[in-house]
């Protein structure tokens, strides 16, 4: 039987989500890391992409467990 929401698996979509959190912040420190390290000269909007992409990564990774493992659960 279908819920509220339709036939969602909210443990995987926990877990994807989660880890593409992690993926995204991953993405912007180690970008942000490697140009510090290489010395390479890039624009500013290049940095602020990457800090972004760590911002992301955080708030989807925390984010989503709340939403997908308790609010969307308890709301069918």
């Amino acid at each position: 039987m279908a819920g509220r929401y339709g036939e969602l698996d909210y443990s995987v979509l926990t877990k994807r989500g989660f880890l593409l959190g992690v993926a995204l912040f991953a993405i912007g420190a180690l970008g942000e890391l490697g140009l510090a390290a290489s010395g390479l000269s890039v624009p500013d909007w290049e940095r602020a992409l990457l800090f972004d992409l760590e911002l992301l990564g955080i708030l989807i990774g925390l984010l989503s467990p709340f939403v997908f493992g308790v609010l969307l659960p308890l709301t069918e």
